[in-house]
C-alpha cells in the first residue's frame, strides 16, 4: 500500500504549473546567502562561533556546502553561502528549535543578518557542468510573481485570553502603509484557533524593511505591548535579544502560493485553515495541500482562487480567497485534502473529530470546521 507521504515525494520531479509563483517544493537545489556586519573587533570572535557552528551544520540532512567570506573593502562585512540539496531539508532545520540554539554564540558578535534564499535555476562551467544540471535538479524555469511577499507570524496566548487578546488585535489603528519609495503595506489578515495566533501580511518591495517598519509604528507597539500579559512564552520587545529570540520562533514562512485568477474577484472573501500537523509530518501536510492546490487552480469550477500556505514543524496554515463564500464550498476543494486517510495520516484533525458522521463528505465537512480560523481583523491598504 502506497502512503500520503510516499505519493508526494514521488512528485517531487514534476515541473509546478506557471500558476505557481512561489513554492519550496519543485526539488530544486537551494541556494542560502547570509550577509552579516560584524561588530568592530570581533571579527576574530565570529570566526570561532562559525567554525563551531560549521562543524554542527555538516551533519544536517540536505546540507551540501558551504563558504565563509570576508568583503576585501570592509573587514565587518562577511558573507555565509551554503548550498542544500533542496529548500525542504534546510527549512525544517532553519526553523528548529536546534538552529535558535546553535547559532546563539554569533549574535554577540553580530551587528546585522540579512538571510536570502535562491533555487538554483541555471549553472556554468563547461560541458560536464551542463551533464550534469539534470542531476544537481535545477528549477527548470523561472517563476513569475506579482511582486507580492506573503510572510505571517504566529504565537499563542495563554488559555482563557482568547476573547482578550481578539480585541486587542482587532481594535487599533492600521499603521503608515507607505515604507519608501520601493516598499508598502498591502494587507495583513489576522485570525485565531483556539489560542492560536496568525497574522499574515502582504508586501510589495522589500519584507525585512516592512517589518522593521510596522514594528517601529506606535499604534502597532501598543497592541504589541498590551497582549504582552496574555503570551504563553514571555518576551520583552525593549531588549533586542528577548524580541529576536521571540520573532525568530514566531516567524512561520509561505512555503507555496498559487492564484487562479489574477485579477482581484470581488466576490472573494478571505479565510485561514489551520492544519495541526502529526510530529515530524508538518513539510509532508504542507506539500500535499500545495499540489492539491495547483490541480485545483487549473480547474474552473475551483471556488479557490488563491491559497498560500506557510509552514513551521508541525504548525500549517492554509490562506484562501474563495470565491462566494466558504459555506457554498465543496469541503474537499475548500478543505485541500481529499480523503480521510490523508487527513488521519498527516494531521490530528481526526482525533478531535471523533464521533463524526461516518459518511465522506460528512466527515470532510466536519474537518473543515475544526480547521478553520476565526477572523480577527483583514486590512488593505488604499492602494494596494
Amino acid at each position: 500500500m502506497t502512503t500520503t507521504s510516499e505519493r508526494v515525494a514521488g512528485s517531487r520531479a514534476r515541473q509546478a504549473s506557471q500558476r505557481v509563483s512561489q513554492s519550496v517544493f519543485d526539488g530544486s537545489r537551494l541556494r542560502v546567502v547570509l550577509l552579516v556586519d560584524v561588530y568592530d573587533g570581533a571579527q576574530q570572535q565570529f570566526l570561532e562561533a562559525y567554525e563551531q557552528l560549521c562543524n554542527q551544520v555538516a551533519s544536517v540532512p540536505g546540507h551540501v556546502s558551504d563558504q565563509l567570506c570576508q568583503s576585501i573593502e570592509n573587514p565587518s562585512q562577511w558573507l555565509i553561502t551554503s548550498e542544500w540539496e533542496s529548500a525542504p531539508p534546510f527549512l525544517a532545520w532553519v526553523n528548529s528549535e536546534e538552529h535558535v540554539e546553535m547559532v546563539e554564540p554569533l549574535h554577540s558578535c553580530v551587528r546585522d543578518t540579512r538571510s536570502l534564499r535562491f533555487h538554483v535555476v541555471r549553472e556554468t562551467g563547461g560541458p560536464a557542468a551542463a551533464a550534469d544540471q539534470a542531476a544537481r535538479r535545477l528549477q527548470t524555469a523561472p517563476r513569475i510573481g506579482d511582486g507580492v511577499i506573503r510572510h505571517a507570524l504566529t504565537f499563542t496566548v495563554k488559555p482563557g485570553s482568547e476573547e482578550i487578546v481578539a480585541k486587542i488585535l482587532a481594535d487599533y489603528a492600521s499603521p503608515e502603509p507607505h515604507v519608501d519609495d520601493t516598499t508598502r503595506l498591502c494587507r495583513t489578515s489576522l485570525f485565531m484557533h483556539g489560542n492560536r495566533v496568525v497574522r499574515a501580511i502582504e508586501v510589495r518591495g522589500d519584507l525585512l524593511s516592512a517589518l522593521r517598519h510596522v514594528s517601529r509604528q506606535p499604534e502597532v507597539r501598543a497592541v504589541e505591548e498590551a497582549i504582552n500579559p496574555y503570551l504563553e512564552h514571555d518576551r520583552d520587545l525593549n531588549d533586542p535579544e528577548s524580541a529576536r529570540v521571540f520573532f525568530t520562533r514566531a516567524a512561520l514562512p509561505a512555503v507555496h502560493h498559487v492564484t487562479a485568477e489574477e485579477r482581484q474577484n470581488p466576490q472573494a472573501e478571505r479565510y485561514a485553515l489551520y492544519y495541526p500537523a502529526r510530529p515530524d509530518r508538518g513539510m509532508k501536510l504542507a506539500e500535499l495541500l500545495a499540489r492539491q492546490d495547483e490541480a485545483a487552480a487549473d480547474d474552473p469550477r475551483s471556488p479557490v482562487l488563491r491559497s498560500t500556505i506557510f509552514q513551521r514543524d508541525d504548525v500549517v496554515v492554509r490562506l484562501i480567497d474563495v470565491r462566494g463564500g466558504i459555506e457554498a464550498a465543496d469541503p474537499v476543494q475548500a478543505l485541500g485534502l481529499s480523503d480521510a486517510g490523508q487527513v488521519a495520516e498527516l494531521t490530528t484533525l481526526e482525533d478531535a473529530a471523533a464521533g463524526a458522521s461516518a459518511s465522506k463528505d460528512g466527515r470532510l465537512a466536519r474537518f473543515l470546521e475544526l480547521a478553520r480560523m476565526d477572523l480577527v481583523t483583514d486590512r488593505r491598504s488604499p492602494d494596494a
